[in-house]
């Protein structure tokens, strides 16, 4: 799959087309490619401030919004790090509260991939390199740092001393990188998931996590234990009760009352409070209860359940309510459904599209009785579910009218005359092509 995004500056397409050439290389797993690169430029990642780094299956792209909107909302000046990019590469790295600017990316990337050529870096070791090295450069008083996969061997896991650390919830995905064969992992799916996100926790840093199912907690308490960090544990370190007016937070140093987020879904208080006990669980940085507070009210996460607003899209079918989610797992299936469940959307009208390496079927099982009609459509640029195949998965879980169409807007087309809500998921690679195209870009 090649999707490293297109741009309309030329010299950071140039830089672009040359990520574009890079692969993992075939059976290498490992941090020593991106170690080395990183000490041809002094070991930048060494150097910065205090750094707050997010794993987990589903929300940990959330937490680090929530994250970052807090310490904004204290007054802090925060580098922050996600993936993937929807629209923009740039998007993957935001420098002192703003996207990078295309003159700085070009740079960086350039300097990145000229130092690195004799290594065969991979696409995520360039990517974390020059992340590392825009946040040395610039100044900040606070990094928040996205896992791109895994953890135990995620480019970015070559922090020595970051502020905290946090696990978001788990669950199956990406199975053939974080279920291939290692003697030294657990057996247990679940089990070997936990091990390999927990693999960020370091010595004297705390390590701040949701809740788990016994046996995957037993394991991250492990991983916690040989690592030497101290480990605080929803339910048994600190605590959030979700209510309809508000989230009552608690852990050792007292209680809190915070409001709810304003991103729907349900999931989203728990990411947000997630997001709260790390920030309660270190003391490199100082942030006020009032901060939090504030910041739950204010953050965005594009493409998790994100109402679209006018454009090219939504003017395809004046009057719908458009639903945007980039979840593609049974999980954030799960997510999903429960929020289609609980609110008023009408009717749901499918339109979706899902990598090939996903569980289509596992995901459509849970979504399909909330769907009243279901169109297959392609990722282009992507090697996505056949559309017969996924139109007929979701036959096969139980909705009516299941079809498939050439492309976005022939689906909505297809649409015409019906009403309630129009429910774009599978994919967050698609869900930044339908952001692109309703031109509405993420910032």
């Amino acid at each position: 799959m090649k999707d490293f995004a297109a741009s309309d500056d030329a010299a950071v397409q140039r830089q672009l087309d040359r990520l574009a050439a890079l692969s993992l290389p075939q059976g290498r797993v490992g941090l020593e490619v991106i170690r080395e690169l990183l000490e041809r430029f002094d070991n930048p990642q060494l150097s910065l401030p205090p750094v707050f780094h997010v794993a987990g299956t589903n929300g940990k792209g959330s937490t680090c919004a929530y994250m970052r909107a807090m310490l904004e909302a204290q007054g802090l000046t925060v580098h922050v790090a996600t993936k993937p990019h929807l629209v923009r590469y740039n998007e993957r790295i935001r420098v002192g509260g703003a996207l990078i600017s295309d003159a700085m990316l070009a740079s960086l990337l350039a300097e990145v991939l000229d130092a690195s050529a004799d290594l065969g870096p991979s696409f995520f070791e360039v990517t974390t390199a020059a992340t590392f090295l825009a946040f040395h450069r610039e100044p900040a008083d606070a990094v928040v740092l996205e896992v791109g996969l895994g953890g135990r061997f995620d480019a970015t896991n070559v922090l020595e001393h970051p502020a905290a650390c946090g696990i978001a919830s788990l669950g199956i995905d990406h199975e053939a990188f974080l279920l291939n064969e290692d003697a030294g992992a657990p057996a247990d799916p679940m089990c070997r998931i936990a091990f390999e996100k927990a693999g960020i926790a370091r010595r004297d840093a705390p390590l701040v996590t949701q809740n788990y199912a016994p046996d995957v907690a037993a394991q991250v308490q492990a991983s916690a234990d040989a690592a030497g960090a101290p480990l605080f544990m929803r339910g048994r370190d600190w605590s959030a009760d979700v209510a309809s007016d508000g989230i009552a937070y608690r852990d050792a140093k007292g209680a809190l009352t915070l409001p709810l987020p304003q991103m729907p879904g349900a999931h989203q208080a728990d990411n947000a409070a997630l997001a709260v006990a790390i920030l309660r669980h270190q003391d490199a940085v100082q942030v006020s209860p009032a901060a939090m507070a504030e910041g739950i009210r204010n953050a965005f996460w594009p493409a998790r359940l994100q109402l679209l607003g006018p454009g090219p899209v939504t003017g395809m079918l004046p009057g719908r309510r458009f639903l945007l989610d980039g979840g593609h797992n049974p999980d954030a299936a799960q997510a999903l459904a429960k929020y289609l469940g609980e609110t008023g959307n009408g009717p749901v009208d499918a339109v979706m599209g899902m990598l090939a390496a996903k569980d289509a079927r596992r995901f459509l099982a849970v979504l399909a009785p909330h769907l009243a009609s279901f169109t297959a459509i392609p990722i282009a640029g992507s090697d996505h579910v056949p559309l017969e195949t996924l139109a007929a998965l979701a036959a096969e879980a139980g909705v009516a009218n299941a079809t498939h169409a050439p492309d976005l807007f022939a689906a909505l087309e297809a649409l015409e005359g019906g009403k309630g809500t129009v429910l774009i998921a599978g994919s967050l690679y698609l869900a930044g092509k339908v952001l692109a195209a309703n031109r509405d870009y993420p910032d």
